[in-house]
């Protein structure tokens, strides 16, 4: 009986080898078999606690990741075709960023695909492509330079700092809210305190959804409304109510005679045009979410750039003398398109500092990747504009260096980039390759650049910024887009500039507009 005890132990262990040989063979003769194939996936690298811990510099953090970690990564090109281009029917927003960003964006399409994403797809890109819209616009785009160009007059008058940032953030609020909505605001100089609530709304519920992604613990918040959760649902009250209430005056204009959709350029007219036709379809939330959609795209990306481009301006001062003599001030700002150093300035600035620095799609079905890495369905797949811009394997040893002439050839034209190299504006079309970066390239793309441009060119040769303090760290907010936490500079006439066009005279510090071409502001209001 001792004999028996004392040998159970051994005769266990000698059962487990025995099974564990059994199995180990048997997933040999499986992997051996025809047709099949041991499943790679990418290397498990951090976890949400390393991006929680490293938030406020998270865009900073992947890019070390991809440094580091070669295989983990999905930055090449060829497999930002795939995923965006080649096999995009089985990639796509997908519920987890659906739940993530569905109280701001709602069914708007940054947020949904399917049905939904074609339908909108389908009607802005046709009012996207509208004269009427392009010419409507470049003149909103104009007339608001001017007048940002005026506040920032006053700032020199006075010997006082501006937030470039904040100053560029009022001016395409206003004219994104006349683009898309028609309507007239104020916020550049903080008249209205209902709409200076909603824009501070607007930007705190960006910034919130995007803590989402790194916070497990959101939806129990949501349920116990506190914390972030609480502050959110603060804000998209404001938010609704305020569209809401834009939106409902103007259907009621509509029912009572007093708005001829016809003959209004504004996007929410030919939304409401449209809705008359399918007004199951485009209901008063459709309307709401293409709305806060349309603002996301046209007032954050465009300022976020165009602030990233005047820091780049004081960093590098060389960059602007070259801009300036390579083209004169143009009497017609219509001409923007013929300012290619501008162009390719802000294309290096895009590079360095896309608006929007990363985009996740969600695996629809099990998938193999270029790379050979398996992707299972429902696995989130993130592309990193961020760090692709400053990866040496695309851009060469001077990554991370501001140099506009990489986008010029020899001549001092334009050069372009794969769109899926390039990727600040998800993708885009390649005038010279004729190809298109996927089927959901950025509608806005062009309206951006107009935007843009004239904004940059008013503003550099009016005026000569530097930085208000050259020793602070200059940083981005952790949200949709890549904002900075503010970006104080000091301004000054350009003399050179003013003299040349005034007949030798400084204008006044707040001129008059009642006679467009009695002074210099005045000559930017015919502009085009």
């Amino acid at each position: 009986m001792e004999a028996v005890l004392s040998g159970g132990p051994v005769l266990a262990a000698t059962a487990i080898a025995l099974l564990l040989g059994l199995l180990c063979v048997r997933v040999l003769l499986r992997q051996r078999q025809p047709g099949k194939r041991k499943k790679r996936y990418a290397p498990l690298v951090g976890s949400i606690l390393n991006q929680a811990i490293n938030f406020p510099r998270i865009h900073d953090y992947h890019t070390d990741q991809a440094r580091r970690f070669k295989c983990f990564r999905l930055f090449h090109p060829s497999r930002g075709y795939y995923i965006l281009s080649t096999n995009f029917a089985n990639y796509g927003k997908g519920s987890y960023n659906r739940d993530n960003l569905e109280d701001l964006l709602g069914d708007g399409i940054f947020g949904v695909d399917g049905e939904k994403w074609r339908h909108q797809r389908k009607l802005a890109s046709h009012e996207f492509s509208t004269r009427n819209l392009r010419d409507y616009s470049s003149n909103i785009f104009k007339r608001d330079a001017v007048r940002l160009a005026k506040v920032i007059s006053e700032a020199v008058s006075s010997n006082q700092p501006v937030d470039i940032q904040d100053l560029i953030m009022r001016s395409t609020m206003d004219s994104i809210f006349k683009v898309g909505l028609g309507m007239e605001l104020d916020t550049l100089r903080g008249r209205n305190e209902e709409e200076a609530r909603f824009s501070k709304a607007f930007d705190d519920s960006s910034e919130l959804v995007i803590w989402r992604y790194t916070d497990v613990l959101w939806k129990v918040k949501r349920a116990l409304n506190v914390g972030t959760e609480a502050a959110l649902r603060r804000n998209m009250t404001v938010i609704d109510n305020f569209i809401y209430k834009i939106i409902d005056e103007k259907i009621e204009q509509m029912s009572q005679g007093r708005v001829d959709l016809m003959k209004k350029d504004d996007i929410l007219s030919r939304f409401l045009e449209a809705r008359q036709k399918e007004p199951e379809n485009i209901t008063r939330k459709y309307l709401r979410d293409t709305v806060l959609n349309f603002m996301v795209a046209g007032k954050d990306t465009t300022a976020t750039a165009l602030s990233w481009f005047f820091y780049m301006m004081c960093k590098h001062p060389d960059a602007r003398s070259s801009g300036l003599s390579m083209a004169e001030f143009t009497e017609n700002l219509g001409l923007v398109n013929d300012l290619p150093y501008l162009h390719a300035a802000l294309n290096e600035t895009l590079r360095l500092y896309p608006s929007v620095p990363q985009d996740s799609k969600m695996c629809f079905s099990d998938d193999t990747l270029p790379s050979g890495f398996d992707v299972k369905a429902g696995d989130m797949v993130t592309y990193l504009p961020y760090s692709m811009g400053r990866l040496k394997d695309l851009w060469g040893d001077d990554a991370e260096d501001f140099r506009p002439e990489r986008w010029l050839d020899e001549g001092g034209s334009l050069r372009h980039e794969s769109p899926f190299k390039f990727t600040a504006f998800q993708t885009h079309l390649i005038p010279s390759l004729k190809r298109t970066g996927g089927p959901r390239v950025c509608l806005g793309r062009e309206f951006a650049y107009r935007q843009m441009k004239i904004i940059a060119a008013v503003l550099l040769h009016f005026f000569k910024f530097q930085m208000a303090d050259d020793g602070k760290d200059i940083r981005y907010r952790t949200m949709i887009t890549l904002l900075m936490q503010g970006l104080r500079l000091r301004s000054a006439l350009d003399r050179s500039f003013w003299k040349s066009h005034t007949g030798n005279r400084l204008p006044d510090a707040n001129p008059s507009m009642k006679n467009n071409h009695m002074n210099a502001y005045g000559s930017l209001m015919v502009l085009g």
